[in-house]
């Protein structure tokens, strides 16, 4: 039995959607990673702020184990931040020894895929940073903070973060259904990057600062209306989005260049080292961005060189399929700030 092309492209779209609303449970949004802050004081006196996402309600499990000679003074104090997240402050009393080549661990870290940031300030004035995840869940303080090491670490966090972050992959896919040559492909990426690039800078800078709500819901409306511009190119119809990709990826990348500043204003900048950090984060981003776009628009090639009735299917399903998911975001996202 033959069932009618529409049904099977509604078929195939309802498939598509669910395959994508599946990850989109736990990837939807920012990457959340968690944040060790120990600042040393003089007279051997640390203040330690642990800060956990939360899911669902629950801690992920994690649980930071210092030193022996740290002893606690009072209890911890604990409140639930704005965001999806548990904060918990402490101080410890070291006794006068140096923090310099003890280690911090964070247990529980290696069954559960997520970052820990480790940001240290001693005495000294001297800061360490670190990243710690399953396969990497200790940090001995060196002697010397090194630049290099806060150079990998933010890179790493930022390719990790738009590599996790289904919404800006959704934006670049798009594109890619869209975009129709080399040239016009590089453009659009470039006009991308200019614009998050330059938003991700003046937001961690503290030059621009829009509530996080409000920028996710209109990333997710990005998407769904780049989802239309799609559709309606695979109905023969010449978009704007298809005249001008580059102008359409600079707008939006605007807005995503603040959804990238709302992650790492959750990572942290260590204050000695803006620059720096933020630097590698935006190269990380841009790593990350590149390994996505040459590796659909290869798989995209593909499918087209194929020019059978399946592939036209997957074409054309595909745009449905990221509008439903990114409608449902839209709503979702819009009832948070209502």
């Amino acid at each position: 039995m033959k069932f009618p092309h529409t049904f099977n492209l509604k078929l195939l779209g309802s498939l598509l959607l669910l395959a994508l609303a599946v990850p989109s449970v736990s990837h939807a949004d920012e990457i959340s990673p968690a944040l060790l802050e120990i600042t040393e004081r003089e007279g051997g006196w640390v203040d330690v702020t642990w800060k956990i996402p939360v899911k669902q309600d629950r801690g992920l499990g994690l649980t930071p184990v210092f030193p022996e000679f740290f002893e606690p003074v009072g209890q911890p104090s604990a409140r639930r931040t704005q965001g999806n997240g548990y904060v918990e402050f402490s101080t410890f009393r070291t006794g006068g020894r140096s923090l310099t080549g003890s280690s911090i661990e964070i247990e529980g870290l290696g069954p559960i895929q997520t970052d820990v940031l480790v940001q240290i300030s001693l005495a000294d004035g001297a800061h360490h940073n670190a990243i710690l995840r399953p396969g990497t869940t200790r940090y001995v303080i060196p002697e010397q903070p090194t630049s290099a090491d806060i150079a990998v670490s933010y890179w790493g966090m930022g390719t990790i973060h738009i590599l996790e972050g289904m919404d800006h992959l959704l934006f670049l896919l798009v594109l890619l259904l869209i975009i129709n040559g080399l040239w016009p492909l590089i453009k659009t990426v470039t006009a991308f990057t200019v614009a998050h690039s330059l938003t991700l800078a003046l937001a961690t800078l503290g030059l621009v600062n829009i509530p996080p709500a409000p920028t996710e819901a209109v990333i997710s409306l990005s998407i769904l209306l780049l989802a239309v511009e799609a559709v309606h190119k695979s109905q023969g119809q010449l978009t704007l989005a298809e005249r001008y990709p580059w102008l359409i990826a600079f707008t939006f990348g605007l807005v995503h260049g603040l959804g990238f500043a709302g992650a790492l204003s959750e990572i942290g900048v260590p204050q000695n080292d803006v620059p720096l950090a933020l630097l590698m984060f935006n190269l990380g981003v841009e790593t990350g961005q590149v390994m996505f776009v040459v590796g659909v628009s290869l798989l995209l090639v593909g499918v087209r060189k194929l020019h059978n009735h399946s592939a036209d299917l997957f074409l054309r399903a595909t745009p449905y399929a990221i509008g439903g998911l990114a409608a449902f975001w839209t709503i979702q996202r819009i009832d948070l700030f209502l």
